[in-house]
């Protein structure tokens, strides 16, 4: 994971350090927007929790995820600065059995909605074409499934971390525009609410997502 973490890191850089010689007016990317989002969404355990020798557990959730965002763009300079937030929920979930709940590395898991509040800068490369790095807090819901393979019970946990990203938009007349962006999220805490609604301390934990989206949106 830490040469996917140096990657990503190198990737944002080399935008967030893009020359003015590259750059457009960036009036065009300015004011609200709402999009509509759909893409790839991968969960597993972190580096300090994951199964490496078992190489016969799959231990990530692979599925599709759909949301909305909104978002309000601002220009400084040649450069767009924005903040944003989105709702994302994702089918990912692993098959319930109750003989493997090593599956995951912790138990039968349902991903829930994933919320998403942060900035981004971007640089125009083209009047129409904005390339751009993202970061800000998430918070995701894990739907988990435990069993004794007597009695079942259901819990949520809610999961804070960070998230860092880059992508590119693309206008399409005054108004549209779409965006293809990729995203890395790290969570590092966790709480877990019982049925009845009881929530218990927080604690560590350590879970990795990779999303690959992409949005059709419109700015007013």
């Amino acid at each position: 994971m830490n040469t996917q973490r140096a990657l990503l890191i190198a990737g944002l850089s080399s935008i967030a350090l893009a020359t003015p010689a590259m750059a457009q007016d960036g009036s065009a990317f300015t004011g609200p927007r709402i999009e509509g989002i759909i893409g790839y969404d991968s969960v597993r355990p972190g580096s300090t929790t994951d199964i490496d020798n078992a190489d016969d557990i799959d231990q990530s959730i692979d599925d599709v995820a759909y949301g909305v965002g909104v978002g309000y763009d601002f220009a400084v300079g040649g450069a767009v600065l924005g903040l944003e937030g989105e709702w994302i929920e994702s089918e990912a979930k692993t098959n319930y059995n109750t003989t493997n709940l090593t599956n995951f590395g912790v138990s039968n898991i349902d991903a829930g909605r994933d919320l998403y509040v942060g900035v981004r800068a971007g640089v125009p490369v083209t009047p129409s074409t904005l390339l751009y790095a993202k970061g800000g807090y998430t918070n995701a819901r894990m739907n988990v499934l435990a069993t004794d393979n007597t009695t079942d019970v259901g819990t949520n946990v809610d999961l804070d971390g960070w998230r860092l990203g880059a992508g590119v938009e693309q206008q399409f007349g005054q108004n549209f525009f779409g965006k293809v962006e990729y995203r890395y999220s790290n969570y590092g805490k966790g709480q877990f609410t019982a049925p009845s609604g009881a929530a218990s301390d927080r604690f560590d934990v350590d879970l990795d997502r990779h999303q690959v989206m992409l949005g059709l949106g419109y700015r007013f």
